[in-house]
């Protein structure tokens, strides 16, 4: 029997506020535990908690991101369950009236096709605690430090696919938050966040399958991982004979694997109804129009301006849209060099290759934007080979100065002398005669022979295109 897959994603992005979504405590990250829990945080008696209005702008910004519509009115809710994380014994969140509601996305698929994937809310709300299980002798440690810490949760529409469907959506919203600078999107530090829910059924079937929820899972890999290895997972138990439950599961990486952690709860299992301390958020056109007005140039315009401007592939301006400082170090590269695509080459290849070894972000890149443009500009007016070019490019990386610079310094220019290059292609000619024979027999393979010899006697500075132009010139007699 064939299967389809039916996955839909809820990411759980925390927003880059100062403080937390009800409270004024700090939501810096890696603070000594239960140092950043004030009395609200705590849930001590007689608290009340006030909204934080830049969770607020912030949400806004992220409904305008994706062509959706922003609730006039919301309304924050209590989700009532018991947990040693959740001190209040309840999760203040929104359920019937979300801050923002129905927009979309469209993801880059490999077949080259565009595919729109639907979004159906997104929704304020706080985040819990968190629980320590080690170190502890059997016990769990509470810390409360992220306990209030404002949360975008996102939540799609079950229009994917497959789990590299669920990646490509994962990261373009991803990148959409950065842009947006809401998120720092920084998935080590739970900062981007996601829950899966997969279902499987038999090709052609209209009724969705049972689903499983995949919780909190915080890298792109594990995400492609966790869902094929749980699409797997239920298809045997079908195929056997037995019925898929709806639960709550937990992926585990080490082995490879997903668990059961709960049966999941519905809607009504936690008992949502209004919460009687917050007021109802309303918001004006004027405050909706005054966000707007702040909005950079997003992921999507982005990828079509350098397509159109740079002549860029699609999957070039995807890559280098990806993220907004990389495609702000591109942009700049780009410009100053006036070598697009030359750019997108050195960018995308041998300066992400470093900076993925040095374990580096674009930002920390040891050659500025400026730098990487000025090297290009010297491979386009052949100063130097493309070959050469990695020299220079490790010079700079490892501070040597800039490009013109440890060109000079280092003897770096290419011959583009026409009788300085004939002069060596004469002698290397005159020593080989059994080599220009095979050549002229027809055998124009040995020209790599020849070229690399004039290479190997130029140190490396000839330039190639006229070393193979002169080459066959003299070559064929």
């Amino acid at each position: 029997m064939e299967w389809e897959t039916v996955i839909g994603l809820e990411i759980h992005a925390q927003l880059m506020t100062q403080s937390k979504i009800f409270s004024g405590s700090s939501i810096a990250y890696g603070a000594e535990p239960n140092t950043q829990a004030n009395v609200v945080d705590l849930a001590l008696p007689g608290v009340l908690p006030v909204l934080n209005v830049e969770a607020v702008r912030m949400a806004v910004k992220f409904g305008l991101g994706i062509n959706a519509p922003v609730s006039q009115r919301s309304v924050f809710a209590r989700k009532n369950y018991f947990y040693p994380d959740l001190p209040q014994g309840y999760q203040i969140s929104q359920f019937d009236l979300p801050i923002v509601e129905k927009g979309h996305i469209d993801i880059l698929l490999d077949d080259g096709g565009v595919k729109c994937i639907g979004i159906t809310r997104a929704h304020l709300e706080q985040d819990a605690g968190k629980s320590l299980h080690e170190d502890f002798a059997g016990m769990t440690g509470i810390d409360l430090n992220r306990a209030g810490t404002p949360l975008l949760e996102i939540v799609s529409e079950p229009d994917m696919s497959n789990a590299k469907e669920a990646v490509a959506y994962m990261k373009k919203i991803h990148a959409l938050v950065q842009y947006l600078e809401i998120c720092d999107g920084n998935l080590q530090e739970g900062s981007f966040r996601c829950d899966a829910n997969v279902s499987v059924r038999p090709k052609g079937q209209k009724e969705l399958g049972t689903r499983a929820e995949l919780k909190n899972i915080n890298s792109f890999r594990f995400v492609e991982r966790a869902i094929n290895i749980e699409v797997q997972r239920q298809i045997d138990i079908i195929e056997e004979g037995g019925t898929v439950v709806q639960e709550t599961r937990l992926f585990d990486p080490d082995k490879d694997e997903t668990r059961s952690m709960r049966s999941k709860e519905e809607a009504n299992d936690y008992r949502y109804f209004p919460d009687p301390d917050l007021l109802p958020v309303r918001i004006s056109d004027d405050f909706i129009e005054a966000i707007r007005a702040t909005l950079p140039e997003l992921p999507e315009a982005k990828k079509q301006r350098f397509i159109t401007r740079y002549g860029l592939s699609d999957y070039d301006a995807e890559v280098l849209t990806s993220h907004r400082a990389l495609s702000d170090y591109y942009d700049q590269v780009a410009r100053e060099s006036n070598q697009a695509k030359l750019a997108a080459n050195w960018v995308m290849g041998n300066l992400s290759g470093a900076l993925n070894k040095a374990n580096l972000e674009i930002k920390a890149s040891p050659i500025s934007a400026k730098q990487l443009a000025d090297m290009i500009k010297r491979i386009a007016d052949n100063t130097i080979s493309g070959k050469i070019a990695k020299d220079v490019f490790e010079a700079i990386w490892q501070g040597e100065g800039d490009a013109d610079g440890i060109i000079e310094k280092k003897g770096l220019k290419q011959i583009t002398d026409t009788g300085a290059i004939e002069g060596m292609i004469d002698e290397i000619i005159a020593n080989n005669p059994q080599q220009v024979e095979m050549f002229r027999s027809g055998k124009e393979k040995i020209l790599g022979f020849f070229v690399g010899q004039v290479m190997k006697a130029s140190r490396g500075k000839a330039n190639p295109a006229q070393v193979n132009q002169l080459l066959r010139e003299k070559l064929k007699g």
